[in-house]
């Protein structure tokens, strides 16, 4: 950063979503712990009049000009908008669903709607990113969080299994990423995702160089794979699925996977682009790999929770071949997919979730026998998520619609009326 750096305020407006979230993190942290239990609801109100306004705000700056602030360390374009306005979004709508597992359960806490927030905040950062150190910084407060939210169960001995995994794998990926990270900064001598491309892009670089940068980028691309929960590296999906409580799952099932999804944007298309033809080989054997084990052994289980963990890592080999062809259209099919997943995903998990009654888990296949006889409208929702997943057409939509409407007609149910 040059010595005479001036910085304009007017270019806080670029920022503006995220300051408006920490903030409103701060202030509902503060008064939840003046909160007695009557009124521990106010926290799930505020938590989402917080996702509403951020979303507002990222919709509004959806058009703007490209703009990079803060030393070409934090980027605004169209892909962080459109993300982040997706991102609200369906936070909002899992917040709508954990509502009633939460109370069910005894799990209705401050403390959980706070780590959302947070987790969206490191998201969003994860989103704008354009340097090594902000991306880093934003997969950091996203994982920490997500590690806190799967233990929230403190009585639920699986819960703090899957977390104590998740932690230890994560660390281990982190670490890994980091390493491919400070290989990159150190050939390339530059944090920015703008000088690293400038760098990559160089037709003179010396052999040494390019095996440096090939081997950093061998790192980043497991570090990538492992937030993707692809093979082989999806070791934590299974268990943390199982383990986690369903509304913590239908959290981590969707959300996180579109800033994964920009992680990887930003790290090997934006800056690392110029390298395609050596990531899309490791990516294409990542793709076949998670396609074929996850198709498999899903025919396997017998949770419902653990066969849509199998079905993650099978629907992100299609993500991933999506980015192997090295084209715009390419990268745009698989955001969409991307995003498709994180819908139908909302519908399956959603149900298994309405699902729960005075406590009781919902989460064996057997549990549903005999659910078209009982609840007929659950049967169906699930059917048209299942044949979402499927890719059979026009079930993506109809599931989605259906499934907003009775979304809230059962959580009006549950809750008395609100």
């Amino acid at each position: 950063m040059p010595n005479n750096f001036q910085f304009d305020t007017q270019l806080l407006t670029v920022a503006v979503p995220e300051i408006f979230l920490l903030s409103a993190i701060v202030v509902v942290l503060l008064l939840d712990l003046f909160l007695t239990k009557p009124f521990k609801q106010v926290t799930y109100y505020l938590a989402q009049l917080s996702l509403l306004i951020t979303g507002i705000l990222a919709f509004n700056l959806i058009g703007e000009p490209q703009t990079i602030i803060f030393g070409e360390s934090f980027v605004l374009d169209k892909l962080a908008s459109v993300f982040k306005v997706f991102m609200m979004a369906a936070t909002m709508v899992v917040l709508v669903y954990s509502r009633h597992y939460l109370t069910q359960h005894n799990l209705f806490r401050g403390e959980h709607f706070i780590l959302v927030l947070l987790a969206v905040l490191g998201m969003m950062v994860m989103v704008s990113g354009y340097s090594l150190l902000t991306l880093y910084l934003g997969l950091e407060i996203l994982s920490l969080s997500l590690y806190t939210l799967i233990a929230i169960a403190r009585e639920r001995s699986e819960a703090i299994e899957a977390a104590l995994k998740y932690f230890v794998l994560g660390a281990i990926a982190s670490g890994l990423l980091l390493y491919g990270m400070s290989m990159i900064y150190g050939i390339s001598g530059s944090l920015g995702i703008a000088d690293i491309a400038a760098f990559a892009s160089d037709g003179d670089l010396q052999a040494k160089e390019t095996l440096i940068l090939n081997f950093g980028l061998v790192f980043l691309v497991i570090g990538i794979a492992f937030k993707l929960g692809a093979v082989p590296f999806h070791m934590w999906v299974p268990d943390v699925y199982q383990g986690a409580p369903t509304a913590v799952t239908l959290f981590i099932s969707t959300v996180p996977k579109i800033a994964a999804v920009a992680l990887l944007v930003r790290l090997l298309i934006d800056g690392l682009g110029a390298m395609q033809p050596y990531w899309a080989d490791l990516f294409l054997l990542l793709a076949l790999l998670s396609i074929a084990l996850g198709a498999v052994v899903a025919l396997l289980q017998t949770n419902i929770k653990r066969m849509l963990a199998y079905s993650t890592i099978s629907h992100i080999g299609f993500v991933l071949l999506g980015f192997v062809t090295g084209v715009i259209s390419g990268y745009g099919a698989a955001v969409f997919y991307v995003l498709v997943y994180v819908l139908t995903s909302l519908v399956a998990f959603g149900v298994i979730i309405l699902l729960n009654k005075n406590g009781f888990e919902a989460d064996k296949i057997s549990d549903y026998k005999g659910l078209s006889k009982h609840s007929p409208w659950f049967a169906l929702l699930m059917l048209m998520a299942m044949l979402s997943m499927a890719g059979v057409p026009p079930f993506m939509i109809l599931s989605n619609a259906l499934s907003v409407w009775w979304k809230f007609r059962s959580a009006r149910r549950c809750s008395g009326g609100w």
